[in-house]
Formats: C-alpha cells, structure tokens, sequence
C-alpha cells in the first residue's frame, strides 16, 4: 500500500492563520493598537522563533506585569480556538484513503501542542499515525524521523518503501529537503512564494493541499526519486514485529513535471475506514486506524519548554512501542530546528 505523509502546520492545518486571529485578539483585549498585529507577524516568523522569545517581547515591548506562564498559556488557548482543519483538507485526506493511500503525519515541534493540534481538529481518526519530533528525540529533514513515521503507519520502512511513499509540505528545508535525503517523492505547498534553494528540488509544486493530494493521486507516471537518492539503505535499527507491505505504484524518470489537474474532491469518494467527520476523538478509538496513540500517552507525560515546537527532546519511544530507537541524542535540540511550522 503506498504511503502519503504529510507536514502539520501551514500543510494539513493553517496554523500563520490561527497565530494571526491569536494576535489580534490579544490586542484587543489588551486595548492595543490594532496596527501592532504586523509587529507580532514579523516577531513570530511563520512559528520558527521560539515562544518563549516571542511572548518576552511581547511583554517587554508593553510593560505587562504578568507571567511568562501566564502568557505561554494564553497563546496555547488561542491558537487551538482559532486552529481548524479546513472542510477541503477532510475530503482531500478521505479521498486519499479511499484511493487506498495509508496517511500519516510528520511534524516538527513541541510533543504536546502538536498533540493537542491533531486531536481537536479531528486530524487522528483521519490518518493512520504520526511522529512528533520532540518525543521522537529526532527532527526533519533526518531520514530517520520519516522511517518513524512509515513505522508508525504500519508500513516496514526497508526494501523499496521509499518509492512508493510521497511528502507533502511547505518548509523546504524540512519536508523538501528530508523527502529527497530519504528518497522520498513530494510535493512543495508554495503558497506563492517562488522556490529558492538550489540544491534539491520537489517532485512538484502544488498552491494548497487539495491540489498536492489530487496531483499524487494522479501522478501514475510521476517521476521517481532522483538518481542518488538513497531509497534501499537499512534501517539504523531493524524494525519488528510490523508486516511489509507491497504496492504497485509506479515511477518513472526524474526531473518530469507532468501536467496534472487537482483533485475534484467535491465527488471524491469517502472511506468507510474513516467515517463522517465529528468531534475529535482519542487515536486508536472504536473506528481508527491510527496507529499513534501509544506515543500520545508516552508524550503526555512530559512537558515541552519555549518555543511553540518546545526547544528540547524528551521521551524517546522504547522498542517496544516502536521498533525504532533514535539515536542517542548529543544535545537539547535547538529551538530553530524544532520549531512547528
């Protein structure tokens, strides 16, 4: 079965969208110039500049006598009351799944935001796992954190499993540039920005997600990994006890681009497997797929720290739950690296 992965924020979820809402509400409640919102935009850098620099600023910059607790907490709520799935993303995930795609996640960040995130926008019914860097103890663009992630999806990430599997993100340097080291296809989300790295490039470009599902649907012909992508290297440690699975997906020469229109997800088709869209429930309830649901009780137990993605890594899955270890980790993960997007 061919397995489609998918970045978290500004890819499944429109998270600059809902920092965006967080911050104007923030002035308003505050009695602040309403203008200031470009200030907090330029502070936050698309999620990358650690929270708890954004929220000192914050509090510096308006001499506000509160908590830097109090503040990280006033965030959390509201971005998660303004995040959302939109309705367009839903249909494009279930007609992936109907088209007999296994769906997962792999996200940069903080283990308990990005938990938080999947589960109230009814994310983990729809997909069949996810990675979440901090408690993965592994950050893209490492080839590492995305065998997580076939792993965690109930694929075998050894053999040929990279030439079937596809990456849809919108940080180059991260969903690009880890799919191309791990030998993955994928496609860009450029949300009309103009591509600018020059040493490796997406399998295609797509302007939001509907599209980007709708071109790997149809790329029957896409080009494969391009040649020196490592695809058939071993794992760092075998995974066990998680049945391989076969596809005949099939590739052909890189460097293509062929022309493909997006998806008419108005008549997709909608898997049994994942039924109609309600409120969120727990990974792996009655219904689900979803794989992940052993590492959301490992990583509610630990508590991220500073940035949005938190600026460390804790809680590395034993074998046990994962068939994979990471590493052993050299040093705290730098906030920059961490950041969700």
């Amino acid at each position: 079965m061919p397995l489609l992965l998918f970045d978290l924020d500004n890819t499944l979820l429109p998270r600059d969208a809902a920092y965006l809402a967080w911050a104007q509400d923030f002035l308003s409640e505050h009695d602040l110039p309403p203008g200031d919102v470009d200030w907090f935009v330029t502070l936050d850098g698309g999620g990358y500049v650690p929270r708890s620099t954004v929220l000192s600023a914050v509090r510096r910059r308006y001499g506000l006598d509160v908590s830097a607790d109090f503040l990280i907490a006033h965030y959390r709520r509201g971005i998660n009351s303004h995040i959302h799935c939109p309705p367009r993303h839903i249909e494009a995930l279930r007609a992936a799944r109907a088209a007999g795609w296994t769906l997962g996640i792999v996200s940069n960040g903080g283990t308990r935001p990005q938990l938080e995130k999947i589960r109230r926008t009814g994310l983990s019914p729809l997909v069949d796992g996810w990675v979440i860097s901090e408690e993965a103890d592994c950050v893209k663009p490492d080839p590492l954190i995305f065998e997580m992630a076939a792993q965690r999806c109930g694929i075998a990430p050894t053999g040929d499993w990279a030439e079937h599997t596809w990456m849809i993100g919108d940080h180059a340097p991260a969903d690009i540039a880890g799919a191309e080291l791990t030998g993955l296809r994928s496609v860009w989300l450029h949300h009309g920005r103009p591509w600018a790295e020059s040493g490796y490039r997406p399998t295609l470009k797509a302007a939001g997600l509907p599209e980007a599902v709708g071109q790997v649907l149809a790329a029957r012909n896409a080009p494969s990994p391009r040649p020196g992508a490592r695809s058939d290297r071993p794992l760092r440690k075998a995974a066990a006890g998680v049945p391989g699975r076969t596809t005949a997906l099939v590739g052909a020469r890189s460097g293509a681009r062929p022309a493909v229109a997006a998806l008419d997800l108005a008549s997709a088709s909608v898997s049994a497997t994942t039924g109609p869209v309600r409120e969120p429930v727990p990974a792996g309830g009655p219904g689900v797929r979803n794989r992940s649901g052993g590492f959301a009780v490992i990583a509610e137990a630990h508590t991220d720290t500073g940035a949005e993605s938190g600026t460390r890594a804790v809680g590395r899955p034993g074998p046990a739950a994962d068939g994979l270890r990471p590493a052993p980790a050299t040093a705290s993960v730098t906030a920059a690296a961490a950041a969700a997007q």
